[in-house]
Formats: C-alpha cells, sequence, structure tokens
C-alpha cells in the first residue's frame, strides 16, 4: 500500500492573504518564500479527528485547526500579545504530550501552539 509521507502543505482562503501571510511571518516567525514554501524543523505531527459538534476549534464554522509547535509556549504567547494578537487566557497541560495554548489570526482561524514534553 502506497502511504503519505508528512504534510506537504496547508493552504486557506482569506480576504487579505497578503496581509494574512504578513500576520504569520510577524507574528509567529514563519519566514515562507514568495512559493510560500517553508522548512519547518523535524519534530512530531499529529493528525487527529474530532466530533464534528467540538468547540475546541473555537468557532462552531471552522473545520480544521492548524497546530504549530513551538520551543518555548510562554516566550511565543508574551511575544503574541506584545504584538496585539487575539491570544487565549487559558493554556493547557497534556502529561506526556506537552502544553498548548491558542492565538486566532486576523481572519478569525483559530490556531494551536504546542510545545511538546
Amino acid at each position: 500500500m502506497e502511504r503519505v509521507l508528512g504534510i506537504g502543505g496547508y493552504f486557506m482562503k482569506a480576504a487579505d492573504p497578503v496581509a494574512l501571510s504578513a500576520w504569520y511571518r510577524d507574528c509567529l516567525g514563519l519566514d515562507a518564500d514568495e512559493h510560500g514554501l517553508w522548512r519547518q524543523e523535524a519534530g512530531a505531527t499529529v493528525f487527529a479527528t474530532f466530533e464534528s459538534g467540538t468547540d475546541y476549534f473555537g468557532s462552531a464554522d471552522q473545520r480544521t485547526m492548524l497546530n504549530f509547535r513551538v520551543r518555548d509556549l510562554d516566550a511565543m504567547l508574551a511575544q503574541l500579545r506584545a504584538k496585539g494578537a487575539d491570544v487565549a487566557e487559558e493554556t493547557q497541560d497534556m502529561e506526556g504530550v506537552g502544553r498548548f495554548g491558542w492565538v486566532t489570526d486576523p481572519e478569525g482561524n483559530r490556531i494551536e501552539l504546542w510545545q511538546p514534553v
């Protein structure tokens, strides 16, 4: 059986694609080139499904949620708050997995930030 090798991209619609790309670059440090190519660091990737009624993704209209691995969750959340980003107050610790926090981008997409153990 053929298998996928990894995530090759994540694509989203935006009212202002240039501004949203700039937000990801300026707030999260996602340095993609002019074609959107971004070389991420090696690490685990989680692929999980959720019940359709979950509120874990924020808005009921949001059907997927992007999760980024971070080195220092507290520092990333502080950086985002300093830039005026919409950062959730709560964080979550999951034993054996890591710590989680959330930010909502300017287009209303909730993003999960994960500091693995």
